[in-house]
């Protein structure tokens, strides 16, 4: 499939939306109901450093996009691909040159596989595909497919973007882990696989109520310590982690597709106290549970002659 830039007729930077910083925090606004965002640009851009719980990847078709993290600097230009992690602090400046496609999209619908936890070393890092990378050019055939259904946006638009970008990351996952280092291979590969998986599984199906440690290390087979262990080799986090995780992805869906009360999502998530639900989605998201949905739940279809909001409070 051949890439097709964006019109160099672009005329707003948030063509179909806008941007909702608070501090350094992102909000992303979707479309549609939609877990997915694609911005066509040719203008120069600058973004101040901030952070989503999105991940973001950056196409351009000429100039440069110039991302800054932490300490290093990706100059990413036409023909290459630029994978920013969820939660990654990044800036980003681009020259009147610049032509590029910027995608956003939730991971969790992707990070809920029993697969992903295997390279979830991978998620966590940006990935940065130059033009004598083997993948690049199947990935970008897969990432325009992408870009097609977003703005085609049929009947289930929405699952078959993340059909692609399953793909994607599928392309990915074989490359890391057959470039592996034998330790990290070796460690893979102690670990009970299936079993794992089906730990994953069994919390995935079971996270809204009141479990723990000693119960899905009994489900595996396992003393609690060992099952601790090896969960963390094979997830890359914590069992307590990954189940905070889990729910608070749940709270999150919950607050913006319903209207059911705080403690609602609450007690449907797992979560034990409505207490206990403020204070961990607050330090995950930085917002309280009420603030996530009144940012979310009315701007789900923006008006684009709305201006962009930045709270810097």
């Amino acid at each position: 499939m051949e890439l097709r830039q964006p019109e160099a007729s672009v005329k707003s930077r948030f063509p179909d939306g806008f941007r909702i910083l608070k501090g350094k925090q992102e909000y992303i606004t979707y479309v549609d109901h939609s877990s997915i965002r694609i911005w066509a640009s040719a203008l120069a851009t600058h973004y101040d450093t901030h952070m989503h719980s999105a991940i973001e990847i950056i196409m351009p078709y000429s100039g440069a996009s110039t991302y800054q993290l932490a300490d290093e600097t990706y100059e990413v230009r036409r023909g290459e691909i630029l994978f920013i992690p969820s939660g990654c602090s990044h800036s980003l400046t681009e020259s009147s040159e610049t032509v590029r496609h910027l995608l956003l999209f939730e991971p969790s619908p992707l990070m809920n596989l029993s697969d992903v936890p295997s390279i979830e070393p991978l998620m966590r890092k940006p990935i940065y595909l130059q033009e004598d990378n083997v993948l690049r050019r199947e990935v970008a055939d897969l990432l325009s497919r992408v870009i097609d259904c977003y703005s085609l946006q049929e009947p289930m638009w929405n699952l078959q973007c993340y059909s692609y970008l399953l793909m994607v990351y599928s392309l990915l996952g074989r490359e890391y882990l057959r470039h592996a280092s034998p330790k990290e291979e070796d460690e893979r590969l102690s670990i009970d696989s299936p079993i794992m998986n089906s730990a994953i599984t069994y919390i995935n199906e079971h996270y809204m109520e009141d479990i723990s440690l000693e119960q899905v290390a009994a489900f595996a087979g396992f003393s609690k310590y060992y099952f601790s262990r090896t969960f963390k080799s094979f997830a890359g986090m914590s069992f307590s982690d990954f189940l905070t995780q889990r729910r608070l992805t749940a709270a999150s869906d919950l607050l913006v597709r319903t209207n059911q009360s705080i403690q609602h999502v609450a007690t449907s998530s797992g979560f034990a106290s409505t207490a206990t639900f403020n204070r961990v989605f607050r330090d995950h998201k930085n917002c309280t549970p009420t603030q996530y949905r009144a940012i979310y739940s009315s701007l789900m279809m923006p008006d684009p002659n709305t201006p962009v909001f930045e709270d810097h409070s």
